[in-house]
């Protein structure tokens, strides 16, 4: 389970094109990594879409939204949105694992796993600055970009 001040996980993912990102990729520089249960649906949707209309206020600060779907359907969404957020992909829950966040869940009284909706703020030394837990998608990135901004 991830907490504020500690170093977030290091981790090695492809994106929506399959190139690889990690970790160190985003050394040097505060980062959001939102992290969604779905591409293409509706909450997913309204969050992905309103990261990428705030992504011009957040400067040069990359937004990366992470969830199980295969890079392929990342781009799909991406296409489909007209979204500017890069998407990686955990297919194999390594990342969702680490952080605490593939959980067991619950919806009309079946149980599976899936992604607690998770939104984390990086310093530029890749340490943890705030996390959001159990995000609401309407009006969540303009909370981010808030706490994002010196």
């Amino acid at each position: 389970m991830i907490e504020e001040g500690s170093p977030f996980p290091q981790f090695s993912l492809p994106n929506q094109d399959g190139e690889t990102v990690t970790l160190d990729d985003l050394a040097c520089q505060k980062a959001v990594i939102f992290f969604y249960p779905k591409d293409m649906t509706s909450g997913c949707t309204v969050e992905a879409c309103e990261f990428t209309d705030a992504l011009p206020d957040f400067g040069q600060i990359p937004v990366y939204g992470v969830s199980p779907d295969a890079p392929k359907r990342h781009l799909k969404f991406i296409e489909k949105e007209s979204l500017k957020v890069q998407l990686l992909s955990d297919e194999e829950h390594t990342l969702l694992t680490a952080c605490g966040i593939w959980v067991e869940k619950s919806m009309y009284g079946r149980k599976y796993m899936g992604v607690l909706r998770t939104t984390v703020l990086l310093d530029e030394n890749g340490s943890i600055l705030k996390i959001w837990r159990k995000v609401k998608p309407a009006g969540h990135a303009q909370e981010v970009l808030q706490a994002s901004q010196p």
